[in-house]
Formats: structure tokens, sequence, C-alpha cells
């Protein structure tokens, strides 16, 4: 708009220049029709001119011969101290004059006298005449330019909407959240395709986030098998070394027990011998035979020999174990009780489930030493579903729950250092699971700890 306000200006700078140029020819036209310089003087005072105009006539001296405005002042002053041929004047110049106002003047020359006839204009007049147009002008750039900043506004709303979704969108996404975006209108196709773009990231993002949580699921699941079968490789290792420990132990033992054995038949051999006597020497090489059976029961784990089984009735393994652990309990104050609901046959080996059993009693008796009088344990037997069922319980103080997941690993056990190796219950564990059964722990709703194993029931034509 300055451009145009500045070529305006000077389109009536020219305008100007023209305007003087035909007053200056009307005087020369005068004053070629012989009216002499008074005439002139009067004439040219009443050509209507724009305020603060001038016309003036000088000679070759530019000595001032009339003048339209204060003639008394300028009429006889020179113009200029260093004057120039009137023929040599330019036709327009743009200057000060000697009152001080800047002009547009136009210069024409009367040959006869020779003199030069001047008309000037103010510029002013110029800016006067281009103000109007100016305001014009601004008037409509700043119309424009408020309808177009309100169609940007109105264009631009629906883009801010947009780009402001774009950033909230952005940040929703930086922060993890890949929830699915639901598309709104867009001002745009572009927009539109800005917006699908991202919708697609996210949903890509959110398969791969998915795909790399499944991953990752896999790999700790794998990682945890790992780490179970070396777990199980340890204890393979542990079982292994125990295995050649109990071969040596087995060996070693073996012979004393069967001196034992052999000395207690002797002794029942003699006539002189109480009844008492004899009974206890029954219990001898019961025992003697027991522990015997259990000798080469882990020779033959030593050396991973299988044992063949036959038919057992857990009632049978209960008193076993009951007749070698009561005097102990008796020692310790510590009451027992067998329930029997039914006397379910079993395909085992007799000194195994006995082992297991054993180890269950001897837990419990551990268990109630510390606990106050009365101190009960016991063991009850059913048969159900098909299955039968032994559980050993105990009025102690029970498991605590954070070492519940450990009974049955190797070496564990909250028993003091020597008093205890931690192998109870994992042999137990791998007993029962090779007679096909299940064996496992629970705390009593009264207190205390119950112990169990089942296993299936066969029939006595099975066996």
């Amino acid at each position: 708009m300055m451009w145009s306000a500045a070529k305006t200006f000077e389109e009536q700078i020219r305008q100007i220049e023209d305007e003087a140029k035909a007053m200056a020819t009307t005087v020369v036209v005068y004053l070629e029709r012989g009216l002499d310089l008074a005439a002139v003087q009067t004439i040219i005072q009443d050509i209507p001119l724009p305020p603060a105009s001038v016309v003036t006539i000088t000679d070759r001296q530019s000595t001032v011969l009339a003048r339209s405005v204060d003639p008394a002042q300028y009429v006889g002053r020179r113009t200029t101290i260093d004057p120039m041929a009137v023929q040599d004047v330019p036709e327009f110049v743009q200057g000060v004059g000697v009152d001080g106002i800047e002009r547009v003047f136009a210069n024409a020359v009367f040959a006869a006298g020779p003199w030069l006839v001047s008309v000037g204009i103010p510029t002013q007049v110029a800016g006067d005449r281009v103000a109007p147009i100016f305001t014009r002008n601004a008037a409509i750039a700043l119309g424009a330019t408020l309808f177009t900043l309100m169609i940007e506004f109105l264009m631009l709303r629906g883009y801010t909407r947009a780009f402001d979704r774009a950033l909230d969108f952005s940040k929703r996404v930086a922060a993890g959240e890949l929830t699915p975006l639901q598309p709104m209108r867009m001002p745009s196709r572009e927009m539109e395709t800005i917006q699908q773009s991202a919708i697609d990231m996210v949903n890509r993002l959110r398969d791969a986030r998915e795909a790399i949580a499944a991953q990752v699921a896999e790999e700790r699941r794998m990682r945890e098998e790992l780490e179970s079968l070396q777990r199980q490789v340890i204890r393979q290792e542990r079982l292994a070394a125990i295995g050649v420990l109990v071969s040596g132990v087995a060996h070693e033992l073996n012979n004393p027990l069967q001196a034992i054995l052999g000395f207690a038949e002797l002794l029942e051999l003699r006539d002189n011998i109480p009844l008492q006597a004899k009974q206890e020497l029954a219990l001898i090489q019961r025992e003697s035979t027991r522990a015997s059976a259990i000798i080469r029961n882990l020779s033959r784990f030593s050396r991973q020999q299988t044992t063949d089984a036959s038919a057992v009735r857990l009632g049978d393994v209960v008193a076993s174990v009951v007749e070698l652990r009561q005097r102990k309990l008796d020692e310790d104050k510590i009451e027992l009780d067998v329930t029997e609901a039914g006397d379910p046959l079993v395909l085992a080996v007799f000194a195994e489930l006995q082992q297991v059993v054993l180890n269950f009693v001897i837990n419990a008796e551990q268990a109630v030493l510390e606990m106050p009088e009365p101190r009960m344990i016991s063991i009850s037997i059913a048969g159900r579903d098909a299955c039968a069922h032994l559980e050993v319980r105990d009025s102690g103080p029970g498991v605590p729950r954070e070492h519940e997941a450990k009974l049955f690993q190797p070496f564990f056990t909250t028993k003091p250092v020597g008093e205890g190796t931690g192998l109870g219950l994992s042999v137990s564990y791998g007993i029962i699971q090779s007679h096909g059964g299940t064996i496992g722990y629970r705390r009593a709703s009264e207190g205390g700890a119950i112990f169990f194993f089942e296993l299936p029931v066969i029939t006595a034509a099975q066996s």
C-alpha cells in the first residue's frame, strides 16, 4: 500500500506539472498579445490557482518583473545570483522558492522579452490530493486485512483444533498410552491423511508392544523352565552324590545288622529265655529285617535299580511305624490316635511306604515337642475316589507360609544345623511320585500341620 501511495503521489506531481505548464503557456500567450507588465500583473493575480501557488515573470538577469503573490515585496529582486539563460532553464523544476515554500515549477519562455514565465504550485497540493486516496486505500486495505484475518481465523480454527489434538495425542503416546484414537473431522485432506497415519502408527505400536510383552512372557516362562531344569540337574547331582554315600553306608551297615539278626535268632532258640525276652527278640528280628530291607532299597536306589512292588495294606504300614515309635512317643508324652476308615490295598513297596509314614510321624513329633500338653498326633487312613488316602495331623504351630512352597525341595529344612538333612520329605515325595500317587501339605483349620499322600487302590484280585 505504501508503494501504491507513492505512485499516486508521483502521478499527482505530474498532474501539477501539467497544470503549471498550461498556466505558464497561457501567460506567455497574454504576453504575445502585447499586454504590458502592469496588465499581466493584474491578470496573473486573478488566475485561479491552488493556495500558495505563484506566477513569476523574470528577465534574462533573473530579476522579477511581475509576481502574482506579494509583488511589492519581490518585483525588482533577483531570484538567483547566478542567472541562467532563459532558453536553458528546464521545463520543469521542483524546489524551494524564494519564500521558502517547496513547489513544482513549470517554465515557459517569452522570446520577445526574452522573459521566463514560471508557474509554481506547492507540492503540498499533491499531498492534499493524495490524502483522500491514501485514506481510501488504507480503509480498503484495513478492511481487506480484517476480512482476510477473519477468513484465516475461520479456516485456521479447524487447523488449530487439529494441531492441538495432534499435540495431545503425541503427549499421550510419549507417556506410553496407546489406546485407539477416535478420528475427528479434519479441515483438509492432507490432515485426514496425517490423522489416519497417526492412528495406524499407534495401532502398530500397540501390536508391537503386545507382541513384545508376549515375547517377554514367553522368555520369562522359558527362563523359569530353564531354572527348574537347572534345579532338577542340581538335585540329580546331589541325589547321585547321596547315592554314592548311601551305597557305602548300606554296605557298612548290612554286616552288623546281619550279626544282630543272627544272634537274636540264636537267643530265641534257647529254652531258658523268658517270654517277655522272646517277644523283644522277635521285635529285634523284625526291625532288623526291616532295616535290612531299607538298606537293600537304598542300595538299589544308589545303583538306579527298581524294586518290585506288591500289594500293601496301609494299616499294616501304620502299625509297623506305631510299633517302632510308640516308646519314643510315650517318653515325650505325645498322644497318638490312629483312625482307619477301611483297609485300602495299594501296589507299593512296603519298606518305602513305611519310610514315608515314618518321616511324617517323626516330623510331627518334632513339631509338637515345643508345644504345651496335651501334645497330639493323629493318623487317619481312608479310601475315597478309587484312592487310598493317608494323612498325619499334629497339634504343633504349623509351617510358616513362606516355607510351604519349599517343603519338598531337597536339603530344605527348618531344623537347627545338625538336626536335619532336608532329605526326608524330598525322598518321600520321590517315593510317592514313583508309585503314581500325590503327596502334599495343608494347614489345619485349628492350627498345626497336615501331611498326606494318596495312592491308587487295587483289588485283591489285582494283587
